[in-house]
């Protein structure tokens, strides 16, 4: 088994050399997403790899590659930042199963059978420590604490890993299991999306990440529609947006449909709204409640604008701020002529069942 203490040899080279090629061919994406110093280190990786590999074959132990492939992973992820964990996790799986291949195909005159076997064990081994590897990340103290915590990190999990049918089944069954529709929106989906924005803000995952979360986690939304406008009637009407040029509208979308579910006619106006526009929506629907909604600091000056034009015009309506924007603050909410801030969704809602008991 020389091949496996002299990476030098002609044969080891060749079977590099076809691993890299094919991989490109492969995947054209990945090409794309190569310049000339990626492609150079790409293929001194393989050989890399390959030398890993044979070192684990030759002392038959499969730890030795397994946890290659995990640091390796690693390392990859923050060496690669403009691709997310999961494109990462595409790329090395199905550069394993190349390896897989072509050493099946083109190594039984260097290699014993024996030694083929195990490396495709310990090629599998890895693939399957690099798939798990996607979601092994730190997440917040927040996020693991209080109820449904198996139910946000699988959900969680599923949009790590693009599995969208998953994610859907995972909230569905949840509902199907009788967690009531505020907590799925408010101690799953809500935290959920929170904990994306906190691995975003880490460079942990990709800006395109992100925005896949927050499209899915709208369709799921979407789905509890028919339920949510079943609701008796309380004759009640709230209006509710994320002001200025916010476009983070999750967490106020939920505010809406949580309003909607409890018997509110609900007038959701989405974000990037401009302040006059929320006035004359305030004429047009007379409103018993107005919802403000900032995840940004830099758009609280734009919020501040909105309540002082609000109270110009309306001054008989209650408004209600909220939002991550407020949390890095020294309670700012205090100084504005406001009816409630409101950390959450569910906080806003009891106060407005108490004050709009009658």
């Amino acid at each position: 088994m020389s091949l496996l203490m002299n990476y030098e040899d002609q044969r080891f080279t060749r079977i590099a050399q076809m691993v890299f090629e094919e991989q490109l061919r492969r995947d054209p994406g990945l090409e794309s997403q190569m310049d000339e110093r990626r492609r150079k280190m790409m293929y001194d990786d393989v050989v890399y790899n390959l030398s890993f590999l044979m070192t684990s074959v030759y002392f038959s132990d499969g730890r030795i590659f397994e946890g290659y492939a995990r640091w390796l992973y690693e390392l990859l992820c923050n060496l690669m930042k403009d691709l997310d964990r999961d494109r990462i996790m595409e790329i090395m799986t199905g550069h394993y199963r190349i390896m897989s291949e072509i050493l099946a195909d083109h190594a039984p005159e260097i290699l014993t059978g024996d030694e083929l076997g195990k490396a495709a064990e310990y090629l599998d081994l890895a693939i399957a420590v690099t798939t798990e590897a996607v979601t092994d990340i730190e997440l917040s103290t927040s996020f693991s604490e209080g109820d449904y915590y198996d139910i946000r990190k699988a959900y969680l999990d599923a949009l790590l890993r693009s599995r969208t049918k998953n994610a859907h089944e995972i909230i569905r069954d949840a509902r199907k299991q009788g967690v009531p529709l505020e907590h799925l929106y408010e101690k799953i989906l809500r935290k959920v999306m929170h904990e994306i924005g906190e691995l975003w803000h880490r460079n942990v995952i990709t800006v395109d990440r992100e925005h896949y979360a927050t499209s899915v986690t709208q369709t799921v939304m979407s789905g509890f529609f028919d339920e949510i406008f079943e609701s008796p009637r309380k004759n009640r009407t709230l209006i509710a947006c994320a002001v200025g040029s916010e476009l983070h509208e999750m967490g106020i979308r939920m505010l809406s449909d949580m309003f909607e579910y409890q018997g509110w006619d609900t007038f959701y106006l989405g974000a990037a709204l401009p302040g006059q526009a929320v006035v004359e929506a305030i004429g047009e629907h007379k409103p018993d409640l107005v919802a403000l909604s900032v995840t940004m600091p830099p758009y609280l000056s734009s919020c501040e604008g909105v309540v002082k034009a609000i109270r110009a015009a309306h001054p008989g309506v209650k408004i209600a701020v909220g939002g991550q924007a407020f949390d890095t603050t020294d309670e700012l909410w205090k100084k504005w002529d406001i009816d409630f801030y409101s950390p959450s969704a569910g906080e806003l809602l009891r106060w407005a069942h108490k004050t709009f008991a009658a």
